[in-house]
């Protein structure tokens, strides 16, 4: 495969692979918005016990995430592998 070849093979995943992200990023923020409540002035408050998971998931290394929360991430991932294989797969 050329470079020219290879550069065009990545251009489209990019557009294939960030509409996955959006669609996980937007699955994630209705979830985020059905645990918060809605304030009079239109803000949303996070009950604090989910901030508190939140943010300590945030300062956990994966390898140290419960296996729940590690099954949670792999889930995510598995949505790209499609297109990245098909990708290799129309190049060999």
């Amino acid at each position: 495969m050329s470079a020219e070849e290879a550069l065009k093979l990545l251009d489209g995943l990019i557009e294939r692979l960030a509409e996955i992200e959006h669609e996980r990023w937007s699955h994630w923020q209705r979830y985020m918005h059905s645990k918060a409540v809605e304030q009079p002035n239109g803000a949303l408050l996070v009950p604090p016990e989910l901030v508190q998971q939140w943010e300590r998931q945030l300062e956990t290394p994966y390898s140290e995430l419960s296996e729940k929360e590690k099954e949670s991430d792999r889930e995510q991932v598995k949505k790209y592998l499609p297109v990245i294989a098909e990708a290799i797969s129309s190049k060999s």
